[in-house]
């Protein structure tokens, strides 16, 4: 019979973690003495204790372990749970070879410009919210200014309460000059009556959004939707829906329009 630290020092496991599986009944010394409490294994349980680090190497808990070596369990039950496994793996895989994709970006943008990059994309999900909309056609996108004046003087009316910046939804495919599908939507506390053009409705959230931040002018705005195709052309993904603009910076406000920040978002998906 081993002593446990030579049992520790063979396997390369540690007495700390030889004590645990003890306690959990995953890997029972053969002998303790009752006078020391030391423990003692055979040799022959290090094939048991091998196992128990391979199956911990490939992600399973100590609990999932537990079960797999019992004596009655099923064939069924193990392919199962290695099948599970074998995806969350896969998953994590294709995670880490998406980081590695952007940092393999970051050093291109970085070796190229001299600096870092203008602006950075970042995945983001987004939940459902209840909010106040109106959509209209206008003239061109600088009469946006008017869907404010109107949803400002409902919300007020409706006796409603803003719990976030105001958005928009840019339904066009493309840049247009004049006759502009545009959506102003503030986002509310509570549920309000709509009124003709002005309705309450729950805003659909999406599982992948990617977005950028743009601090400026909106007239330059442009660079940052640039910035976002790029990268979801560059990195397989398709725009599943239309781009959103979240007004950080109050419109109505006097703050210069240098210091202006806007969040710009398209929602795509995996091609």
């Amino acid at each position: 019979m081993l002593k446990i630290g030579d049992f520790s020092r063979f396997a390369r496991v540690s007495v700390k973690a030889l004590r645990y599986y003890d306690e959990l009944g995953l890997l029972k010394p053969v002998k303790v003495d009752e006078f020391t409490g030391y423990r003692y294994y055979a040799a022959t349980q290090l094939t048991q204790l091998h196992r128990i680090v391979a199956l911990k190497d490939m992600g399973l808990s100590l609990e999932e372990i537990a079960r797999l070596l019992k004596d009655d369990v099923s064939i069924a039950y193990i392919l199962d749970l290695l099948h599970i496994k074998q995806e969350e793996q896969r998953r994590k895989l294709e995670i880490e070879a998406e980081r590695l994709k952007r940092v393999e970006e970051w050093l291109v943008k970085v070796e190229r410009e001299g600096k870092m990059p203008k602006y950075e994309i970042v995945i983001k999900k987004i939940e459902s919210q209840k909010v106040l909309s109106v959509r209209e056609i206008l003239p061109d996108y600088s009469h946006i200014s008017g869907l404010f004046r109107k949803m400002d003087g409902y919300l007020t009316k409706s006796g409603g309460q803003m719990i976030g910046p105001p958005l928009a939804i840019y339904y066009d495919e493309g840049f247009k000059e004049k006759d502009a599908d545009v959506e102003l939507i503030f986002p509310i506390s509570k549920e309000v009556s709509g009124k003709g053009e002005i309705k309450c409705k729950e805003l659909p959230g999406y599982e992948k959004m990617t977005t950028t931040i743009h601090k400026g002018a909106y007239d330059a705005v442009g660079s940052a939707y640039t910035a976002l195709g790029k990268w979801i052309e560059t990195n397989g993904y398709q725009t599943i829906g239309p781009c959103r603009e979240i007004y950080y910076t109050d419109p109505r406000s006097r703050t210069p329009m240098n210091e202006y920040v806007t969040e710009v978002q398209l929602p795509a998906a995996k091609i």
